[in-house]
Parts: structure tokens; C-alpha cells; sequence
């Protein structure tokens, strides 16, 4: 039961909504939503029978590939090349990362879905998470962004940058950071942003 003191919102289908004010989280009680993020969790918890050291590992640097910090070193990277297609590639890379960021910052903020190790009690994530907000997964927003913003470049940047979104979205629910459907919300707006790059960047 909601405590007295938050805010209720009744939705469509009988949902409802609880308002935590203390977390600024957002909880589901019941109707049709609930069901699809009882789901949600029961997948993200199917993905704890895979654990295994080698593969929390690989989890593990896939997430920091994702990190802000990374897409950062690989733009400077293409920047400083000083040939036509890195700096081409540079600026795609800022372009589409900026996109995803904000689009997805944005909207963790404005539906504020707590973490799993929030939500369901005795959860331990196996890396530590940058804020308290799930909905949806900054890290794959931008990783989908980046493959989307190199799709057609020569080298096969386009599969191999594709490869390693698909790598760090499955990273993140692995990892116990993400449900899996807010690495599919975060697939979506990586691919809106990397079309708007595309566009920015030509």
C-alpha cells in the first residue's frame, strides 16, 4: 500500500501510479502497466542464471566502453587524425551522443522509474550505477546512437559499432544497471538521435 502522504494518479487501463518525493520515483500498483513490468523484472531476474566471472568481466567493460568518458576519447580521437573522414566521424560522434544524452536524460528525469536494486528488494547489481533512474538506458542510447551515426562508413564501422551497442545494452540488464525494456526504450532514442546526426553531420 502507497503511503498516505504521496501523491496517487490514476491512469487509463487502472493503473496507478505512487509518487515517492523522498527518491523521486515513480511505482506502478496495478492495472495492464503492471503486468508488463512484472515481465520486465522477471526477465531482468532470468538474466542472473548466466552469471559467471568471465562473463561479468566482459560486462563490465562493455558498460565502460558506453561511459560518456569513452565516446568522449573516441571523438577527440577521430578530431585529432586531422583527415576529412575522422573529423567526419568526430563530429558524428558528438553530434549523436549529445542527441541521446539529452533525449534520454531528459526523460529519466521526467518519469523517474527507480532502479532494480531500488525496486526489488535484496537485488545486488554487479556494477555500481551513475544515478537513481532506470527509464531509459543513457548507455544504450548512445551506443545505438554512434552505430546509427556510422552506418555506410567505410571500414565496417557501421556492423562493428552496431556490434557493440547490441553488446552494452545487454551489458547493462546483465549487470542488474537496467531492465530490459529500458535498454529497448534507450535502443529507440539511440536510433532518433543517430538519424538526427546524420542529418546535422552530412
Amino acid at each position: 500500500m502507497a503511503h498516505s502522504d504521496q501523491p496517487v494518479v490514476q491512469l487509463d487501463g487502472g493503473a496507478t501510479l505512487t509518487i515517492d518525493p523522498t527518491t523521486a520515483t515513480v511505482e506502478v500498483r496495478d492495472g495492464r502497466f503492471r503486468r508488463i513490468l512484472t515481465l520486465d523484472e522477471a526477465l531482468l531476474l532470468g538474466f542472473r542464471r548466466f552469471q559467471s566471472p568471465v562473463r561479468t568481466a566482459i560486462a563490465r567493460g562493455l558498460t565502460r566502453a558506453g561511459d560518456a568518458s569513452s565516446w568522449t576519447v573516441v571523438g577527440l580521437a577521430c578530431l585529432a587524425s586531422r583527415t576529412a573522414l575522422g573529423v567526419h566521424l568526430g563530429l558524428r560522434v558528438a553530434a549523436a551522443t549529445a542527441g541521446a544524452t539529452i533525449l534520454s536524460q531528459t526523460l529519466k528525469r521526467s518519469l523517474g522509474r527507480a532502479r532494480p536494486d531500488v525496486s526489488i528488494a535484496g537485488f545486488e547489481p554487479l556494477a555500481a550505477n551513475p544515478d537513481r533512474f532506470s527509464f531509459p538506458s543513457g548507455h544504450t542510447a548512445a551506443a545505438f546512437a554512434v552505430a546509427v551515426a556510422f552506418a555506410g562508413e567505410p571500414g565496417c564501422l557501421g556492423p562493428l559499432a552496431l556490434l557493440l551497442a547490441t553488446g552494452i545494452g545487454l551489458s547493462r540488464v546483465y549487470l542488474g544497471a537496467h531492465y530490459p525494456l529500458d535498454v529497448a526504450a534507450g535502443g529507440i532514442l539511440g536510433v532518433f538521435a543517430g538519424l538526427v546526426a546524420r542529418l546535422l553531420v552530412s
